[in-house]
């Protein structure tokens, strides 16, 4: 393809992209801030639940604690009223009173929402609260008999409830320890299936166990209520969280892309040349990074298929020209009548169609250019050791008066650099080839190998002793069908892509290539020199 295609692809400046482009995709964060982004947004709402859930969780554990040593305080005070006040009976060896044990167990010595039993001794049950007192905190006292008297009482037959005979097994395992002399404070079970705070402590008369009081609240439930209620609020916030997490998501990643695939498809659809979204270039994260790449994709495929159109243009014009002359030939050589305006009329012809197929033969080269630069790799290349194998061919197909090709000794070796050795050789061939157009008969043709001292890379010169190139050409000579031929040189035998090429092929190795003229101690012009600086770490093309 034509030079100026790949001058835009290597410089993205020189077609018109934003400055930086071209090395962006070389720079890459560590992480995605999207990806950030969301984590954060998603986690968020769990750590308010977690967070949550863990404070209530403590505030739960302080208040079942409270009510444990609130009721262990009742129960000792009580403990020690039912075992000195002359509620026993017995002596030498005390017991505990069964007749009047029962009386302070009613509301006036037993807070509401509490419940109280006493049993003997021997673990046998004494009395209940709930069996002397009036009523049972906030409901009426079922009838006597019933089975919910039952299940509040001790009356139920063992097994005609199973719920029942776990709470009275599991209180009678409390009343047991609590019998060998150590308080019990615990969490269990009643027997209408309420999570109750359970305190058994054992009543003593002086150092004799007479039995054990156990008092139980059944507000635990309701504490637990109060802590669903209490984490509504975060439940709530969490769900505020991820709405408005889902919903920023939605705003600053769905919609953005869904423009962007919009965008795609109208270019696509060859409605548009290029996609150019400001306020999404401007972001510093990965959306702001596929604006910008695919801005800098569609500009660049436009500035090619610019490229292409003026390409095709060009080619259609050349391939024209010699076309017209060959029709005219074609129609005028009817006409003549000597053979040897025949014969003329042939050698221009025969001519024509050199030049076209000349022309044609540089076009499809040029055209494959891109391709092959594209598909072969970077590998080491000793330009040396290349430069002196070009000028060898032409040494040895070299006829006695043909101008001679040199290489100047000193080259460094090996003079190593990343390339493409086929294109690189293309590149001094076209240099060559122009050298020897202009050069005359009793010229030369030189090659030089060198550092480069600004950019520390290789700089290869191809000179010659020709009329040079004038000043406004300099850098005319590299556009695509430009010919300058000398005085004396055959018509139509430069196609004008050959310099065009070498600037593609230099520019894809992220070198420069440039011409000037020579000048000699007069400060005349004594021939053309041609310069090519070439990295010693090549780009990808």
């Amino acid at each position: 393809m034509a030079s100026d295609i790949d001058t835009a692809k290597a410089d993205p400046q020189d077609a018109g992209l934003p400055p930086g482009e071209g090395t962006r995709l070389r720079f890459r964060l560590v992480g995605s801030r999207l990806g950030a982004l969301i984590l954060i947004l998603n986690l968020l709402s769990l750590l308010i639940l977690f967070g949550g859930a863990l404070a209530l969780n403590e505030w739960r554990r302080g208040l079942v604690e409270a009510r444990q040593e609130s009721l262990l305080s009742q129960a000792e005070l009580l403990a020690n009223v039912l075992g000195e006040l002359e509620i026993t009976e017995g002596e030498p060896r005390p017991a505990l009173d069964e007749i009047e044990a029962p009386k302070w167990l009613r509301d006036t010595f037993i807070p509401a929402g509490q419940r109280a039993s006493v049993h003997n001794a021997d673990g046998l049950f004494v009395a209940d609260s709930f069996q002397v007192s009036d009523q049972i905190p906030g409901r009426p006292l079922p009838p006597v008999g019933s089975r919910e008297m039952a299940r509040i009482g001790a009356t139920a037959p063992a097994g005609a409830d199973p719920q029942v005979d776990r709470a009275r097994a599991a209180l009678a395992r409390e009343v047991e320890a609590a019998l060998s002399g150590t308080p019990q404070v615990g969490l269990r079970r009643s027997e209408t299936g309420e999570r109750v705070v359970s305190v058994s402590v054992p009543i003593r008369h002086v150092r004799q166990v007479l039995g054990v009081l156990t008092l139980e609240a059944a507000d635990v439930d309701a504490i637990l209520a109060a802590q669903r209620a209490a984490l509504m609020p975060f439940a709530l916030v969490a769900l505020a969280v991820s709405l408005l997490s889902s919903l920023m998501l939605h705003i600053f990643i769905a919609r953005p892309i869904m423009r962007l695939s919009v965008a795609a498809d109208q270019v696509r659809m060859q409605r548009a040349r290029a996609i150019s979204f400001p306020d999404l270039e401007d972001r510093r994260d990965e959306i702001g990074d596929l604006a910008r790449s695919l801005e800098t994709m569609t500009t660049t495929l436009s500035v090619r298929m610019d490229a292409i159109e003026r390409f095709a243009a060009d080619v259609a014009h050349e391939i024209k020209n010699p076309l017209t002359s060959i029709r005219s030939a074609l129609e005028t050589l009817e006409l003549v009548k000597t053979q040897e305006q025949r014969d003329r009329m042939t050698a221009l012809l025969q001519q024509d169609v050199k030049r076209l197929d000349r022309l044609i033969t540089d076009i499809s080269n040029a055209s494959r250019l891109d391709a092959e630069l594209a598909r072969d790799r970077l590998r080491a290349v000793d330009l040396n050791l290349l430069l002196t194998e070009v000028v060898g061919v032409y040494a040895a197909s070299r006829r006695s008066t043909a101008t001679p090709v040199t290489l100047a000794p000193g080259a460094p070796a090996p003079a190593r650099l990343n390339g493409r050795d086929g294109p690189l050789g293309q590149v001094f061939r076209n240099l060559i080839d122009n050298a020897l157009s202009f050069s005359p008969p009793d010229g030369a043709v030189r090659v030089a190998l060198a550092r480069d001292p600004e950019s520390a890379g290789w700089r290869v010169t191809v000179e010659d002793d020709g009329p040079g190139i004038p000043d406004e050409n300099l850098e005319t000579v590299f556009r695509r069908f430009y010919t300058s031929r000398p005085k004396g040189a055959a018509f139509g035998g430069n196609s004008g892509l050959g310099l065009s090429i070498v600037r593609q092929i230099v520019v894809a190795h992220g070198g420069r290539v440039w011409a000037e003229n020579r000048l000699d101690d007069d400060g005349r012009v004594a021939g053309a020199r041609f310069s090519v600086v070439l990295p010693v770490e090549g780009t990808a093309g």
